[in-house]
């Protein structure tokens, strides 16, 4: 989707407070981990612009950094950059170094560059319909890598890089973690967002 070095943005459009709240939300319940930093991400009396590229996705940026996009108004995915100064808010699966250049290429991410030994995909640690303490969020990172719950089929994802300390794209799952494991192959995240990719270039103030 954002392969090509450059993309045609239309202007940027500030957008309605009741469109930004609804926006606000929806980023929230994507990703409850954000709440924290939520006023660092969209402060208050800053206003939410969107861009519109191809393909019918919009780019919501703030103060001239882009924060996420999404497709026909779909699930907020967010961008790069922003993953970068929040890495721990979002859900991560790691591929190992001989994926990373079909990633930043813009290839289709396969199951077994997650399946190796230097692949992580989630392994849960709350068994399902287990009580949780309320207003915590029962999901994060381990010190191996992996991720504390499966992570289900259309779910943004953040893509983390054997021996990279940054995270190198992020999509969309076209299958669930669950699936993968049990598979062991087929696609995993078809159109990336990834490093120095057009979105990843692209001027947005």
């Amino acid at each position: 989707m954002f392969k090509k070095d450059t993309i045609t943005a239309s202007p940027k459009q500030k957008l309605k407070s009741s469109i930004q709240r609804s926006l606000r939300a929806s980023l929230l319940t994507t990703f409850p981990l954000l709440t924290p930093h939520i006023d660092e991400v969209l402060p208050k009396k800053s206003s939410l612009e969107q861009m519109k590229l191809p393909d019918r996705v919009s780019l919501y940026v703030i103060d001239g950094q882009p924060i996420f996009y999404n497709q026909d108004n779909g699930v907020p995915v967010p961008h790069l950059r922003l993953v970068h100064r929040f890495p721990q808010a979002f859900p991560t699966i790691r591929i190992d170094r001989g994926a990373i250049r079909f990633v930043l290429s813009g290839a289709t991410l396969m199951a077994p560059g997650l399946t190796s030994a230097g692949g992580r995909l989630p392994i849960p640690t709350v068994r399902e319909g287990e009580p949780v303490a309320e207003g915590v969020p029962n999901e994060g990172v381990d010190g191996e890598g992996h991720w504390s719950r499966e992570l289900e089929k259309g779910e943004p994802v953040v893509v983390m890089a054997e021996g990279k300390e940054e995270a190198c794209a992020v999509g969309l799952l076209v299958a669930g973690t669950k699936e993968v494991k049990d598979k062991g192959k087929g696609p995993v995240i078809e159109e990336a967002h990834f490093l120095g990719d057009g979105l990843w270039r692209l001027n947005v103030d």
